[in-house]
């Protein structure tokens, strides 16, 4: 079982609570936690990663055990804490502005 942490907007678009638990088949990735999202919350295609390109929104990060994992590929395993629901991936809006 997978922890998810979503921030507010998409909580509330999804209809949710703050985190959400997943079963994810095969290896835990970010693609595979975020293709479980998706099939079990489907207003959120399109908002975390472009829904043709699957790519990373710009202003969204990932974080796992305290590490920023955005920009990792993909298809890179996440850790095992994360993978075995001890520890949430964070999906976050990151903040711009001066």
């Amino acid at each position: 079982m997978i922890r998810v942490v979503l921030p507010p907007h998409l909580q509330i678009l999804a209809r949710v609570d703050r985190e959400i638990r997943l079963e994810v088949e095969g290896p835990a990735t970010t693609a595979s936690v975020l293709d479980a999202l998706e099939i079990q919350h489907p207003t959120l295609r399109g908002t975390i990663r472009d829904a043709a390109s699957r790519e990373r929104r710009p202003f969204i990060r990932y974080f796992a055990c305290g590490q920023d994992v955005s920009h990792q590929p993909p298809e890179a395993a996440l850790p095992a804490a994360v993978a075995s629901g001890e520890e949430p991936l964070l999906v976050v809006g990151a903040l711009a502005g001066g």
